[in-house]
């Protein structure tokens, strides 16, 4: 059978497992899922897992909130905002920690240089955008000193060597693009202006959790494995991450260096300090909070 937030096909008898359809990606920010998706082909777990690949956030969010999916690896903070919208969704576990760069062009020498120029963010609505406000004001910038303006990630490595943007923050592997390429620099680690900031996360439909405990459990169970399996970045890790995400092997040995699998629960006072940021930034007045959004309780009897 398919399981489905609007409910189950079946597509067989009743012995067979049931489907997880999720969306993802092709960013590092979906290794646990990736590899998660290789032992479940490999190994004996009571469901099966179909990997649907989107192009842009947009198309991604659009499949989850009309129950396309059954969840997705995604940005948080537009899990949110359809949270917030009525949604019935829920982040179960991060996708991962660290690992988002903000990237300047090579004539950019200080913060104070972006005045004026144009900066790339993936989603308004993103902890990249608040990544950007927070250099900004940690600098003494204002947020309107910049022109910011969204931009599908995979556009951005190109953007900047072409001269159409003079920086931008985006997940992995696409950052270390740039610095590869000797195109780009790092301004800032994520974690020098935020420290335990919340990015992708783990969204399933809630009623998919209620009407499967048992599944739902078993899957945050096999992913919490897979993200302990992530974070030894070893070859393995690489050629399976290699079979998703279409990179060369130094970006993604760099891109490997800037981010960590070690710990995927999601921090409640990290969570309340991005609603705090979104609330601050004019983004939105009434974010869900960390009671009404995230269901702890998986990865908690995973761990």
């Amino acid at each position: 059978m398919v399981l489905s937030a609007c409910g189950s096909e079946s597509s067989g008898g009743d012995g067979e497992k049931p489907t997880i359809k999720l969306g993802y990606l092709p960013i590092t920010h979906a290794v646990p899922l990736f590899i998660e998706d290789q032992m479940n082909d490999e190994g004996d777990y009571p469901f099966n897992i179909e990997l649907v690949k989107f192009p842009s956030w947009p198309d991604l969010m659009d499949a989850l909130n009309t129950g396309r999916i059954d969840g997705a690896s995604a940005l948080v903070t537009v899990a949110m905002r359809a949270k917030e919208q009525g949604i019935d969704l829920k982040a179960v576990a991060l996708g991962h920690r660290d690992g988002n760069v903000l990237i300047a062009a090579n004539e950019i020498e200080s913060v104070q240089d972006l005045a004026g120029e144009t900066f790339a963010v993936p989603h308004t609505f993103s902890t990249h955008n608040v990544l950007l406000y927070q250099m900004l004001k940690s600098e003494g910038m204002a947020y309107e000193d910049v022109n910011v303006v969204e931009m599908p990630p995979a556009e951005m490595p190109a953007a900047l060597a072409e001269g159409r943007i003079a920086g931008y923050v985006v997940a992995e592997p696409f950052g270390a693009q740039s610095v590869v390429l000797e195109t780009g620099k790092v301004l800032y680690q994520d974690n020098e202006v935020w420290l335990n900031s919340v990015d992708c996360a783990l969204i399933l439909h809630n009623d998919f959790i209620e009407d499967n405990e048992d599944i739902a459990q078993a899957f945050v169970s096999s992913y919490v494995e897979a993200g302990h399996k992530a974070e030894l970045k070893d070859d393995h890790v690489k050629e399976i991450s290699s079979e998703y995400m279409d990179v060369n092997e130094e970006v993604m040995d760099l891109s490997f260096e800037w981010i960590s699998y070690d710990d995927l629960r999601i921090p409640e006072d990290s969570y309340e300090e991005l609603r705090g940021y979104l609330i601050e930034m004019g983004l939105t007045d009434n974010p869900p909070t960390y009671e009404e959004f995230v269901d702890s309780t998986l990865i908690d009897e995973a761990m």
